[in-house]
């Protein structure tokens, strides 16, 4: 890599399996009829990426994926037979960055979509480091709202002694490298731009939406959001923003387009 050059790196991070209905609620895939009122919605596989990001400026990591010891961590949840996770040794956040011949400590960047359990689950990592660490200011207000272990998938473990910077609007945090507000799924989930030299604008939408199907047209809800109206206005301001940049988009856990995708050890430039 030249100096001046930035290089992206897709890194896949395990998987998880998971009812369709919680990814997209599109009533002719995942709801009964009279005709067949106990249909169940099909299982899918739900792909998790981290992103690194290797810029003239300094590393750059966006989300850190799901923990080894996830059903050790989750169980407190009552939540881990809706999604169980799935993933080879060479699979695993610390393998990735081996792979990537990266430590903790050459991060100078942590970008957190969101603090749900498979975008923060290895936050912990990072505890003691020089990375600015970086999450919406409504995230990050949410995300420490509550007393006790976890609420839901926020678990405090993953995140809670990491030394928060926060933003509040679209922010550029290096050249070329932009935090895009798109709230809804979360009350601060952000995606990320990255206009890249040889490959164009790069949209990673993160949880802001799951798949091709609810991007659409038309837009299909998924049936984890916070607040709909916030999350199909971040959907539109996605769109708007791809459409103005030609931008290919990179959706949160597509299984589909997951298989199209160049990723570790491949990477973008």
């Amino acid at each position: 890599m030249s100096s001046g050059e930035i290089k992206l790196t897709v890194m896949p991070v395990g998987k998880f399996e998971a009812s369709l209905s919680w990814l997209l609620f599109d009533p002719a895939r995942v709801v009964g009829t009279r005709q067949e009122p106990h249909k169940a919605a099909p299982w899918v596989d739900v792909p998790v990426h981290s992103v690194l990001i290797q810029h003239p400026e300094g590393n750059l990591l966006w989300d850190t994926g799901l923990p080894r010891d996830w059903e050790t961590k989750w169980a407190p949840t009552g939540l881990t037979d809706y999604w169980p996770v799935v993933a080879e040794e060479q699979e695993w956040f610390d393998s990735r960055l081996k792979q990537a011949g990266v430590e903790t400590g050459d991060i100078d960047f942590l970008v957190f979509s969101h603090l749900h359990w498979d975008h923060a689950g290895n936050g912990w990592m990072f505890n003691g480091t020089d990375a600015k660490v970086v999450c919406s200011q409504a995230e990050y207000e949410g995300a420490f709202g509550f007393e006790g272990y976890c609420d839901g998938p926020f678990i405090r473990s993953d995140y809670g002694e990491l030394p928060f910077e926060t933003v509040q609007e679209d922010t550029e945090i290096l050249p070329g490298v932009t935090l895009l507000q798109t709230p809804g799924h979360t009350w601060g989930t952000m995606s990320l731009q990255v206009d890249l030299p040889d490959t164009g604008t790069m949209i990673f939408t993160s949880d802001a939406i799951f798949l091709g199907d609810n991007f659409g047209p038309p837009t299909v809800t998924p049936g984890i959001v916070h607040d709909s109206q916030k999350w199909l206005a971040s959907v539109e301001k996605i769109r708007t923003i791809a459409e103005r940049t030609d931008a290919t988009v990179i959706f949160g856990h597509d299984a589909e387009q997951a298989k199209r995708m160049r990723s570790a050890p491949d990477y973008y430039t």
